[in-house]
């Protein structure tokens, strides 16, 4: 991971992302090309400097804002976007996502909406080397660019839901990045579908050394049926979370929920390693951000909303292994505690954060059952989960529940199951036409116009092209 290819690479990749997305290009063309910066066809000429520059975008995604679980990651703003986290101290970026009154100059906003971009452009300036290289031998380029294919994939997922129309970028020519104007929506979701599809076909069942920190075949399954979820396809949902569900030797539901975040836990299907840090620390963003020891301060900024605890029944077994408190002289402050380490400098890496799981693919399942009117199917899938929270089984206490009340208590799961994940519960809401009527009720200014995030007020001054949102 430190040899001069992929420290070149890296070097690369950060300056040209940066002028596209983050900086004035107008520096950068007036800038000699460094003595170390190196073309794709060297970083790409043999298998191993292809896979180091693979690592770096895992690397990446662990340092990144939107992806790395600190502060600006989509999994806290998102939550306090939704119902789910509030704010414990005076961070005016951070109000303004719990209120919903997310201004274009929001700096958390800037930082997550450049980072996935800088992302986007490590996996196309990846896909660009691969694809002339004649050194990488054909079956690890196939892989590798399997590979790049699903972040990409992934991380477009996320900014088409959070933004609406955005620029699609699948080039690694800055001057082209820096002018991309928005996409309609049904553009990017064909590239993501196509980028998927592209991924399962290449990439194998296995893990490499047992390590779930880079996407097999699976996971390009798993986030397909996520997409297909989102896009209403109910059949072609169930049918991918099925493939996913029925690879026993791979997954499983664990009964010990303490065990499930643990690193290469079975029930992961795609996982980010702190090893990304480049750093000794051995914990993960996440556990250092949410745990709270002390009165909460900046790098404690954020807990579990009242009424989100609330929702929990008194028998979840959720409750006593996800969730924690702290007392202060004058208050309780509930906290996530799915990731048990705060902090550890030294040591084996106990926690990675989990990015896909099996838990998901059983909610998206069931929902997709229940739509197309398969309800037992769904109950029995929603019943894997709420068995494993000690809850009563919907079979035995209501076995003729409908269909409109089974969606309910799916979503009612999902959002008990997958809090401070990934945005799930903010896109929950969204997709499922209930964010105003369930936000409007507790959030004094919300707008319907809030449920897309603005486009970073820098970015449209940098990019004629580019427009703002409605409502900003």
């Amino acid at each position: 991971m430190n040899n001069k290819f992929f420290k070149s690479y890296l070097f690369k990749v950060l300056l040209v992302t940066t002028c596209g997305f983050v900086s004035s290009c107008e520096d950068f063309v007036e800038v000699e090309v460094p003595n170390h910066k190196i073309v794709s066809q060297t970083v790409f000429n043999n298998d191993n400097t292809a896979n180091s520059a693979l690592i770096g975008i895992y690397n990446e995604l662990f340092r990144s804002y939107w992806s790395g679980g600190g502060r600006n990651s989509i999994s806290v703003l998102s939550a306090l976007s939704a119902d789910n986290l509030r704010t414990t101290i005076l961070d005016n970026d951070l109000i303004e996502y719990e209120q919903n009154e997310i201004s274009a100059q929001n700096t958390s906003n800037l930082n997550l909406w450049s980072s996935a971009y800088n992302i986007i452009y490590m996996c196309n300036a990846a896909l660009d080397g691969l694809q002339i290289s004649e050194g990488v031998s054909p079956e690890i380029k196939a892989k590798f660019i399997g590979e790049a294919r699903f972040v990409r994939a992934f991380v477009y997922l996320y900014l088409v839901n959070l933004y609406g129309e955005v620029p699609l970028v699948q080039t690694s020519d800055y001057r082209i990045n820096a002018l991309a104007p928005r996409n309609n929506i049904d553009e990017i979701y064909s590239l993501i579908i196509n980028d998927l599809e592209r991924a399962i076909e290449v990439l194998g069942g296995n893990y490499d050394n047992g390590e779930r920190l880079r996407p097999n075949k699976f996971a390009a399954m798993a986030l397909m049926a996520r997409v297909y979820l989102y896009l209403e396809d109910w059949e072609k949902a169930e049918a991918f979370s099925s493939q996913v569900i029925t690879s026993s030797e791979n997954y499983a539901l664990l009964n010990d929920l303490d065990a499930v975040f643990l690193a290469n836990s079975k029930e992961a299907i795609w996982q980010v390693s702190p090893v990304g840090s480049g750093s000794a620390l051995t914990h993960t963003k996440e556990g250092n951000l949410f745990i709270l020891l002390e009165n909460p301060k900046y790098n404690t900024p954020v807990s579990l909303s009242d009424h989100f605890v609330a929702s929990f029944s008194v028998d979840d077994s959720r409750v006593n292994s996800w969730i924690q408190t702290f007392s202060s002289e004058n208050e309780t402050f509930y906290y996530p505690f799915k990731y048990k380490v705060k902090y550890a400098s030294s040591g084996d890496i106990e926690e990675y954060s989990m990015v896909l799981r099996l838990a998901e693919q059983y909610l998206i399942r069931c929902e997709a059952r229940s739509r197309q009117g398969k309800l037992p199917g769904a109950i029995n899938d929603l019943d894997r989960i709420r068995e494993r929270a000690n809850l009563s089984l919907l079979s035995n206490v209501s076995p003729e529940i409908d269909q409109k009340a089974l969606l309910d208590s799916i979503m009612i799961e999902r959002r008990r199951e997958l809090f401070t994940e990934w945005g799930h519960r903010w896109l929950d809401l969204k997709r499922s036409g209930k964010v105003s009527d369930i936000l409007s009720s507790t959030k004094p200014s919300w707008q319907e116009t809030d449920i897309l995030y603005p486009i970073p007020e820098e970015e449209i001054g940098k990019n004629p092209n580019l427009t703002q949102n409605i409502g900003y």
